[in-house]
């Protein structure tokens, strides 16, 4: 079979689409036929330039920012196409090829204008405007990017929407996002990681106890939240850092903030860490807090840190509690109160913050795994491969 996966995003470009693009890329890669030829030939096309990536390490064929013209004649070769993501040209090439397309969903561009599922401002979870067909709040949430963009971003939704009610599969990694998108022929395939590279951590001996956010600086992080949960905790007496890993557009912003005399709790900002130096600061950590806003369809940071056996204290988003299960805290979005509460159970208890993040760590390996994550993706593109006439 020759497989044809378009992810407008891919590495140098760092995030959490572009780490399963490529886990599973170079996954299917290795599968083999009894007579060791590969099974799937995958060709993974791109916008992102190369820059200093290296392509030829990886074990598929990586196409950079390929003309219109070259990428029909791409979609044209391919028995099965893959979208990471319901991009509208390669979607309605596939489409106008008569190929089979699969198209798995990382985000809500399906079902939301700005993909976030987010009001902004004022920065809370919106509660399925475009689908309940109250379109001119949808135009209005936009609108701080013109009423021009505003229209063009709602009228593209639709767009998405009809050309993946058109398509052979629909993937999503929750069943939670799959209800959410209403789309026809879905299938729930959770993102897979690769437990046996996952370090498990030992349990924290820093004193006071470290609160540790990782990910991007962007309004739906809900990293003020995280600093109006510690004001309570502080309020209550309780000793303990903050750890905020990552960085982005809020950073400034946030560290003038902690720099007040009036911020009551201590506050490390160190910047995005990758591989040892990342593995090296939550050694410290005592709890991992997830309070996003709004914008999360699986939660990768959610199993990373289940599979380091750390505890995690998620918002309740319906991606966040379908992964975490009954291994770890949720609490209600938008509300410090009940962040404050969740955080204060694991500070306050070693013994139940070591229970909950081992049995983190089981859910994580039972929940994401890789080889399952890949072959359930090869069987569902043979699945829709037209049978081949002899």
């Amino acid at each position: 079979m020759k497989l044809l996966i378009y992810s407008h995003f891919f590495g140098p470009s760092i995030g959490g689409v572009e780490n399963i693009v490529q886990s599973l890329a170079s996954g299917l890669s290795e599968l083999r036929l009894s007579n060791g030829a590969p099974e799937i030939e995958i060709t993974l096309v791109t916008q992102t330039p190369a820059l200093n990536h290296d392509d030829n390490a990886l074990p598929f064929t990586v196409v950079r920012q390929p003309g219109f013209l070259r990428l029909w004649r791409f979609i044209r070769s391919c028995d099965v196409v893959h979208l990471a993501g319901p991009t509208i040209a390669p979607l309605s090439l596939a489409l106008l090829a008569g190929k089979p397309v699969v198209v798995e969903h990382h985000g809500f561009q399906t079902i939301c204008p700005n993909g976030q599922l987010l009001i902004d401002p004022p920065g809370v979870p919106c509660p399925g405007h475009f689908m309940a067909n109250r379109h001119s709040k949808c135009l209005r949430c936009n609108a701080a990017q013109g009423w021009v963009a505003s229209g063009k971003l709602w009228l593209l939704t639709f767009a998405r929407r009809l050309l993946c009610a058109r398509a052979s599969a629909n993937i999503t990694p929750t069943q939670w996002l799959g209800e959410v998108l209403d789309l026809p022929r879905v299938t729930h395939i959770p993102h897979g990681l690769d437990a046996a590279h996952a370090i498990l951590l030992p349990a924290p001996k820093s004193s006071p106890p470290v609160i540790a956010f990782i990910g991007r600086l962007v309004t739906t992080k809900g990293v003020p939240l995280l600093f109006r949960a510690a004001k309570i905790l502080t309020e209550q007496n309780r000793r303990f850092e903050l750890l905020i890993i990552g960085d982005g557009p809020e950073r400034a912003g946030l560290e003038k903030l902690a720099q007040d005399p009036a911020f009551p709790a201590k506050v490390r900002f160190v910047g995005r860490l990758n591989g040892a130096q990342l593995e090296t600061a939550l050694a410290q950590a005592t709890v991992v807090a997830v309070p996003s806003l709004g914008g999360e369809v699986f939660g990768l940071v959610v199993v990373e840190n289940m599979l380091r056996a750390l505890p995690v204290v998620a918002s309740d988003l319906g991606a966040f509690k379908e992964v975490l299960g009954d291994a770890g805290l949720i609490f209600c979005a938008d509300n410090p109160a009940d962040l404050a509460a969740a955080l204060s159970r694991v500070v306050d208890d070693p013994l139940f913050a070591a229970s909950l993040g081992q049995r983190a760590r089981q859910r994580a390996i039972d929940f994401c795994n890789r080889s399952r994550m890949i072959e359930a993706h090869a069987r569902l593109y043979f699945a829709v491969q037209p049978t081949q006439k002899t």
